[in-house]
């Protein structure tokens, strides 16, 4: 954690509270672009992270926003790696990404699990588990800590923690590019949340593409 700073609360009780703590604390041009500029997300977005406890703010100027993040480097029989070349998101935008697999995890969630959510989430494989068809490279777990601006809500710096493994993955193509449609239904069941998330931006389809393992460097 940062000195002398702490974690808020977290307990906006809408979007609209979050917002207006941020006014204070963001430059307007930083919040302004939130969901306006292509790419981007919007403060439903960050209130859903928050709801969720996938997120949390040091409330400081600007706040910090602080994510675990699962990595998965997917392998495939031919040793060549799997990278999510961009994503298309529900505002017809797009989105670079040039990264492997990634999730932010849920509390108290494990990695195991997380990368098991990510794998049927991201790449569409319902059904699949670490018995069926996903395998975690054994030693290959590795803890970073990553500090940069944040691409999702411009202007607010973020702190990525980065619990990254290699797995081999089933019923995938072993070549070339494809793309899956996001199968997350993380706000079922919650009303509020499911409400705040028809106005928030989400990602419907992602591209990938294999790439040899010399070609991935990381992020």
């Amino acid at each position: 954690m940062h000195p002398n700073q702490n974690p808020t609360s977290n307990s906006f009780p809408t979007p609209q509270s979050l917002s207006n703590w941020l006014k204070s604390r963001l430059p307007s041009t930083s919040l302004a672009a939130w969901g306006a500029q292509p790419g981007t997300k919007n403060v439903h977005n960050l209130w859903l992270e928050l709801s969720q406890g996938e997120t949390t703010l040091i409330d400081s100027t600007p706040p910090i926003r602080t994510v675990n993040v699962v990595t998965v480097t997917i392998i495939s029989p031919d040793g060549l790696n799997l990278i999510e070349t961009r994503q298309e998101l529900s505002d017809g935008s797009f989105r670079d990404r040039g990264r492997p697999l990634s999730e932010k995890m849920k509390p108290g969630e494990t990695v195991e699990n997380a990368v098991m959510r990510a794998v049927r989430e991201e790449l569409g494989l319902q059904g699949i588990d670490g018995v069926n068809g996903v395998r975690i490279v054994p030693g290959s777990y590795m803890k970073r800590v990553e500090e940069r601006a944040s691409a999702s809500y411009p202007g607010l710096p973020a702190s990525y923690v980065l619990h990254s493994v290699d797995a081999w993955v089933e019923g995938l193509p072993h070549e070339g590019e494809f793309w899956t449609e996001e199968e997350g239904e993380e706000y079922r069941g919650c009303d509020e949340a499911a409400r705040v998330a028809d106005e928030a931006v989400f990602v419907k389809k992602h591209y990938w593409k294999w790439i040899a393992a010399d070609d991935h460097a990381p992020h």
